[in-house]
């Protein structure tokens, strides 16, 4: 029992260790990779070819189509580990439930619920357009409402196409929605936040920790209340994070806050040899 509430800790205590550290040492060296150089061509090219609002469209079909195209074969790779993985899991929560710290996870992993992140999605919606009515006001009256409805569709192919079954206490599958949910809706308030106030570095910083910290707790607790399958939640915090991914460029592409691509080498001329 100890082992379960140690996890509850870690579920904290890990993201808010490890993303201020990869924050530091791996982001700046991903923003300088060839791979981000080549989306910031590909960018310049859509938004030359069809302006910032097509190509955030471009983006956000390209983008939720390569999730599924990652996250179906990982999903029937997770369901093979369900008859030894999560059953043991599932068994070793299931024995050592406890009444209260149950009610305790079975309240706080309603926050990852459609029906209460529908309203955060209606609030921010609308305070961010009125935020930004001197500027595109109508890019967070789209943004908030579109990653509600990108997360439960593409979610919905993927638990058609995986197909993977549920816990027998519950309905979830793969992959969890709950995680999904919280880090696409608090994700996206967190990019229009940054993109209203002047954020400084390490405010950002924290942002992107709590959100991580979100993410995680949601992920224990889902597994705790036994609405998922233990690798229902690690599908879902993959499938949440390259789905805001997804979004997070496609609204820095439509506000058009991609950085540009560094221009190409000059070209040094070639002297060609002449015999006489």
């Amino acid at each position: 029992m100890v082992l379960i509430y140690v996890l509850g800790a870690l579920s904290v205590l890990a993201p808010v260790v490890l993303v201020p550290l990869a924050a530091v040492r791996w982001a700046p060296a991903v923003r300088q990779s060839r791979m981000a150089e080549r989306l910031r061509v590909a960018v310049a090219g859509l938004t030359d070819a069809f302006g910032r609002l097509g190509a955030a469209l471009v983006v956000a079909l390209a983008g939720c189509a390569a999730v599924v195209a990652i996250c179906w074969p990982l999903g029937e790779a997770l369901s093979r580990l369900e008859p030894t993985v999560d059953h043991a899991v599932f068994d070793y929560v299931h024995a050592r439930r406890v009444d209260a710290w149950a009610d305790l996870n079975s309240f706080v992993t309603a926050l990852g619920d459609r029906y209460p992140l529908k309203w955060v999605t209606v609030v921010a919606a609308v305070g961010f357009a009125i935020a930004w009515r001197r500027r595109r006001w109508w890019i967070p009256l789209l943004a908030m409402p579109m990653q509600f409805v990108v997360e439960q569709y593409t979610q919905q192919i993927l638990a058609l196409t995986v197909d993977r079954g549920h816990p027998p206490t519950d309905l979830g599958t793969y992959p969890s929605g709950g995680c999904a949910r919280v880090m696409l809706t608090f994700g996206t308030i967190a990019v229009l936040a940054g993109l209203t106030w002047n954020i400084p570095r390490r405010g950002r910083i924290a942002m992107v920790t709590a959100l991580a910290v979100l993410a995680s707790v949601e992920g224990y607790t889902r597994i705790y209340a036994e609405r998922h399958w233990f690798t229902d939640v690690i599908g879902g915090w993959i499938f949440g994070a390259l789905l805001l991914g997804v979004m997070v460029l496609t609204v820095l592409v439509a506000e058009g806050r991609v950085r540009t691509p560094a221009g190409p080498a000059t070209a040094v001329p070639v002297r060609v040899a002449t015999t006489t």
